[in-house]
């Protein structure tokens, strides 16, 4: 990743100066430029050379393993380097990790960004979406190139400056989280039109390009599509049915998931992809639970329910039920954000951060678009949710979404993602909940006190002594 943001740059005209320690990676990096049409790139050694290689004041992008490996990175760099130059580090880092860095190399004059890039490799050579925080001075050093770099839409490149401290790295935390919600929400239409719907591959690859054309055209759609089409070279049929069915992780699902607790915000559409990242991860036990359950009895409902579904009905159903989950989904992201930003004081400007995401990164999607003008109408928006045009396309796609799910659990076919959507958006939309029982619950045997919505005040009440005596004991708490 790191060497193809680096042959970006020089492809956009800007000279630049590569090392890694690994003394080949410079080579092959050296050999691209090369080939890729005589690139302005030099490559260095050691990292004395690398640094005092640049123009001063000088821009250092690292591109490492979070955690120490950029501590240990910073560290030599640190020592060539001179007050007014800016590190700036590019990878999935903790946003704590960020604003220690801050702090520690401003010691010595030194100006430092988190900077988060999206897009994977390609769109690092290509055109990613960044989103850098930290020293505004530093951002402004590198303004000019990473304008260019940045992936272009049509309001502009996609690269903002986010804010202060970590918000950089905190934003491409939760643009993670996101993606996580994403792809699972893509994975269970798919197992739903697949198990349930009895779809072939090729069918799936057609429905998915048909969709791509629509409300839920995006990159992860449009990638899904062509998985569907690769067919399996050590065998029949296609490639997608051999692969092992064990999702990987390197942890931003999960610091987003606890950010969300932290902050008291719900995000049960994200913290349902994580469990399900977990669950998959247990393919002996799966396997062996499969076998015990069906020796006690249980009996796969797939068949039964498959033998009277309507396939064009199904399909237009799932179509519907995945755009509302996403939309439950990408205001859990937004909302945590918020949250974040008021604590931090950051400022976040949630139109920006989605005309950013436009482009160039994983979770890019038309929709995006619209998330922007929803914010653009209210900076203050509660939630997606309640947005005047979001709010009416989710009442109309809200039956199909509930067909689905329910569809899903007659057959036995786990949706927890649009499940844990559809819990949220109904939720959300209740003006009354059973809170107000978990609340007496409290009170009963933590003495908690509880609120009454007729009356001002603090009330606790000897539930037991009521309830077992008939009398009335009630305390005012002022």
């Amino acid at each position: 990743m790191g060497q193809n943001l680096a042959l970006n740059i020089a492809d956009k005209g800007f000279p630049i100066s590569v090392y890694n320690r690994t003394t080949s990676k410079v080579d092959e990096t050296l050999d691209r430029a090369r080939n890729e049409g005589n690139l302005p790139l030099a490559g260095h050694y050691t990292p004395k050379d690398f640094v005092l290689s640049l123009k001063r004041p000088r821009s250092v992008i690292i591109l490492v393993k979070a955690g120490s490996p950029v501590d240990q990175t910073i560290a030599a760099l640190s020592d060539y380097m001179e007050p007014g130059d800016t590190i700036i580090d590019g990878g999935n880092e903790w946003y704590e990790n960020t604003e220690r860095r801050l702090h520690e190399v401003s010691q010595k004059g030194i100006l430092y960004l988190g900077m988060g890039v999206s897009g994977g490799e390609e769109g690092a050579r290509n055109g990613p979406s960044l989103m850098p925080g930290g020293s505004y001075q530093a951002y402004l050093n590198i303004e000019e190139i990473v304008k260019k770099v940045a992936a272009q839409v049509e309001d502009g490149p996609c690269v903002t400056y986010i804010g202060e401290g970590g918000s950089g790295n905190f934003v491409k935390m939760v643009h993670n989280g996101i993606e996580y919600g994403d792809m699972q929400l893509i994975s269970e239409a798919y197992d739903v039109l697949k198990n349930v719907g009895g779809l072939s591959n090729v069918e799936l690859a057609e429905i998915f390009s048909e969709w791509n054309k629509g409300e839920l055209e995006s990159f992860l759609i449009e990638i899904t599509a062509d998985i569907f089409k690769v067919k399996d070279e050590h065998g029949e049929g296609e490639l997608v049915d051999k692969i092992l069915d064990k999702t990987g992780m390197k942890g931003t699902g999960k610091w987003t998931v606890q950010q969300a607790a932290e902050l008291s915000v719900a995000a049960p559409t994200i913290a349902a992809s994580l469990d399900c990242r977990y669950l998959s991860g247990l393919k002996e036990e799966r396997e062996a639970a499969a076998e015990v359950l069906e020796a006690a009895g249980l009996k796969e409902e797939v068949g039964t329910v498959r033998s009277g579904i309507d396939k064009k009905r199904l399909i237009d159903d799932v179509r519907q039920a995945l755009y509302a989950s996403k939309i439950c989904s990408y205001a859990q992201g937004m909302n945590l954000l918020r949250a974040k930003s008021v604590e931090k004081g950051w400022d976040l400007n949630f139109g920006e951060l989605a005309r950013i995401w436009k482009g160039g990164c994983i979770i890019r999607a038309v929709f995006l678009d619209r998330i922007k003008k929803a914010y653009q109408r209210n900076p203050n928006l509660a939630s997606l949710v309640v947005d005047p045009d979001f709010a009416r396309e989710m009442v109309q796609r809200q039956a199909a979404w509930r067909r689905v799910v329910g569809l899903a659990i007659s057959a036995g076919i786990s949706t927890p993602g649009m499940c844990a959507s559809l819990s949220y958006f109904d939720t959300y939309r209740r003006a009354r909940l059973p809170a107000n029982l978990v609340q007496a619950q409290r009170d009963l045997f933590g003495a908690h006190t509880y609120e009454r919505i007729d009356r001002p005040g603090a009330f606790h009440t000897e539930w037991t002594k009521l309830a077992r005596k008939g009398d009335t004991h009630v305390a005012a708490l002022n």
